[in-house]
């Protein structure tokens, strides 16, 4: 069994503080097209990049 991850990156809206784990192309959908609930415009500062280090 493996340990796979859904996300690359856990995105944080910054106007809603909505959060939620994203990969790389809805990355860039978020950011040309700001966030999916509010609608606020997002930069790359609202992404961290998801550890591994939770995998047993």
């Amino acid at each position: 069994m493996s340990c796979e991850n859904d996300g690359d990156y856990t995105f944080r809206c910054p106007e809603c503080d909505e959060a939620l784990e994203v990969n790389d192309s809805m990355k860039t959908a978020l950011v040309e097209r700001g966030c999916v609930l509010c609608g606020a415009p997002v930069t790359s500062d609202a992404f961290t990049a998801v550890s591994s280090t939770d995998c047993p």
